[in-house]
């Protein structure tokens, strides 16, 4: 059976305050990963407010953010342009390719690198990345193999929880919440 041949590699021990970049994947990550279609045709996605204060946190950081998916919706580009996520790519079949262009782009390498998926398809860009993670309701194969698991589901906080688990484990997560908080002053 080919999947006792997949197996989870052995990274070294992350270094935390190598992370610079948090890779996310969409539809069952960002969202609980149901794909609505109304009577028309158009598609409703739904986003936790949760999540959203999670990257306004972040922002307060020198960590950047970015989305690759599979899919193209134009509702994943309004929620990214409204939390200011800076690199959205979609339409990707290789996740892989495109992260490491992102890498080039940046300069930086997958030391530098958390993803969070929940399926088959994050699996490659997951085991090239210093740290994956994967939302509480992922498909259980899934979850063996990704570096952590949330307690909380996809489109449901396990991205709010996974920041803040970036942030207390770099140590910056009381100075994100009060840079947060004097904003307004």
């Amino acid at each position: 059976m080919i999947l006792k041949k997949i197996s989870k590699p052995i990274k070294p021990a992350v270094k935390w305050d190598r992370i610079e970049l948090l890779v996310f994947d969409c539809d069952g990550v960002l969202t609980d990963g149901r794909i609505i279609y109304n009577s028309a045709g158009q598609e409703a996605k739904n986003f936790d407010a949760h999540d959203g204060m999670g990257f306004l946190l972040l922002r307060q950081t020198k960590l950047r953010s970015a989305v690759i998916t599979g899919r193209n919706s134009p509702l994943l580009e309004r929620r990214c342009q409204d939390l200011k996520i800076g690199h959205l790519f979609q339409g990707v079949d290789n996740k892989v390719q495109c992260l490491e262009g992102l890498l080039a782009e940046l300069g930086l390498d997958y030391s530098n690198v958390l993803y969070m998926g929940d399926d088959w398809n994050d699996i490659p860009a997951m085991f090239k990345a210093a740290f994956s993670v994967c939302p509480a309701d992922s498909p259980q194969n899934i979850c063996q193999l990704a570096d952590h698991v949330t307690r909380h589901s996809g489109g449901k906080g396990a991205v709010r929880e996974c920041i803040e688990f970036v942030l207390h484990n770099q140590g910056i997560y009381e100075q994100a919440v009060s840079a947060y908080l004097n904003l307004g002053s």
